[in-house]
């Protein structure tokens, strides 16, 4: 074995690149966590007294990625349309050359799927660990977000259109709603180790001990320990529902942080100017326009939610999978599995990043709230003036008055209908920080929870 360069460093990924996701996911991290797999096999084994101890130390001495060629490996794997059989050749060498005794002990009774399966839940535990610190992250910075802006007066905003008046705080604790819910689906997620043998019966491990069936469970039960894993009920070569809840949990929390990407590109917007990213050197800069700092986390964010279910797809397609083992639906997993582990890795990341820094303007937040001369407390007026004109009648009236060519206040203080109407009432009526409902109720329940 020699060791190679990394070979895919995510050029075309801005959104994962040089993220601790990227070599949590590359090349050289898929093939040692299936040499970690092996390991833990052979120490499995030999805690049963199936292989030797000292030949499982020698495997695990041996078992170092980066004496692997990845090239090479890669290219051999068209050979088997997996990469575990040129590999597990790769490792038995490698232990031949310390100890030819112990190479008898490499992959005893194992399958390539055993070690590929098992291998993928490995790499997406390692992921999920970062995504959950990072979200995390993201939850608190958004929690000081929230309190900080409370009782922040902004205009709501329906099919892109001024609606009735709310506070930044709720549309943030929206925010955070929504990774906390992320964060609650990855925590709830229990990643299976795979061990079945050839067509999940673990006859070959069975033989290979001379042993009885019930030698399976505590084999299977050492081996989902060693890896840090949740023991599987029955081999899941042909059950891929573990995979496809992986591809769940991504497709959600990439979606719900795409969310709150669109929102603050709204916000950053030159005509709006509520919200602005965290400024850093290079960022948001323009290869033609000097003037420009675009909103690039917020991209990147909307770019992986865009990505990712669509992966997830190929994931949920791949559980109608025929027999004991797939000609081609568990092959198909392999890639799309990655891309949604990088995707989602690199977006916890950036969400993180961007709660931590982003710029709030309540001053155009005020401005913005003002710019439709009162016409976004219509529904409070509307409720005003039910009693003197109706429900329809008081509705026509301020649509005709919100169209009209005069001012909102203005036409409506010149309403005769209006005239006995108290101008400090209605100043107060036309006042949209006094039209915020339960806003901050519900913002307190929502810190509440984070709090919990």
């Amino acid at each position: 074995m020699t060791s190679t360069n990394r070979i895919d460093s995510g050029l075309l990924a801005p959104g994962w690149a040089g993220s601790a996701v990227a070599g949590a996911t590359s090349d050289e991290a898929w093939a040692q966590a299936m040499l970690d797999v092996e390991v833990a096999l052979a120490r499995a084994q030999a805690a049963l007294g199936v292989v030797p101890r000292d030949a499982a130390e020698v495997i695990a001495a041996a078992a170092v990625g980066e004496r692997l060629d990845l090239e090479a490996l890669a290219v051999g794997a068209r050979g088997a349309a997996n990469p575990v059989v040129v590999l597990v050749q790769a490792l038995t060498a490698e232990v031949a050359r310390v100890d030819r005794d112990a190479a008898e002990f490499v992959h005893r009774g194992g399958t390539s799927q055993d070690v590929l399966d098992s291998a993928s839940m490995l790499i997406a535990t390692r992921v999920f660990a970062a995504v959950d610190r990072d979200l995390t992250a993201a939850a608190d910075a958004l929690a000081d977000l929230v309190a900080a802006h409370r009782d922040t007066p902004m205009a709501g905003r329906t099919l892109t259109q001024h609606a009735v008046p709310i506070t930044f705080g709720l549309k943030a604790a929206g925010w955070l709603t929504l990774v906390l819910d992320a964060r609650d689906r990855v925590r709830a997620l229990r990643l299976p180790a795979q061990l079945g043998g050839a067509a999940g019966t673990l006859a070959s491990y069975l033989e290979y001990a001379g042993r009885a069936p019930d030698h399976a469970a505590r084999l299977s039960e050492k081996f989902a320990a060693e890896l840090g894993l949740v023991e599987a009920l029955v081999p899941w070569h042909a059950l891929r529902t573990p995979v496809a809840d992986v591809g769940a949990v991504c497709t959600f929390v990439t979606v719900a942080l795409g969310k709150i990407a669109l929102d603050v590109q709204g916000m950053s917007r030159t005509e709006v100017a509520e919200l602005a990213e965290p400024a850093a050197e290079g960022r948001g800069v323009s290869s033609a326009m000097p003037q420009k700092r675009n909103p690039v986390l917020a991209t990147l964010l909307t770019s992986a939610a865009r990505q990712v279910p669509l992966y997830a797809t190929v994931l949920a397609q791949s559980v109608v999978a025929e027999d004991e083992r797939s000609a081609g639906a568990w092959h198909a997993e392999w890639q799309p599995l990655r891309e949604c582990l990088r995707l989602t890795g690199g977006a916890a990341a950036t969400v993180a990043e961007l709660a931590a820094g982003v710029r709030v303007f309540p001053e155009v937040m005020r401005a913005n709230l003002d710019l439709t001369g009162g016409s976004i407390v219509s529904e409070r007026l509307t409720a005003f003036l039910a009693p003197r004109l109706g429900k329809a009648g008081a509705k026509k009236l301020l649509a005709s008055i919100a169209t009209g060519d005069r001012p909102f206040e203005e036409a409506l203080r010149a309403e005769p209908g209006l005239a006995d109407v108290d101008p400090e009432e209605l100043r107060g009526l036309l006042d949209p920080t006094r039209y915020l409902g339960a806003s901050g109720w519900l913002v307190d329940r929502v810190l509440a929870r984070h709090r919990g």
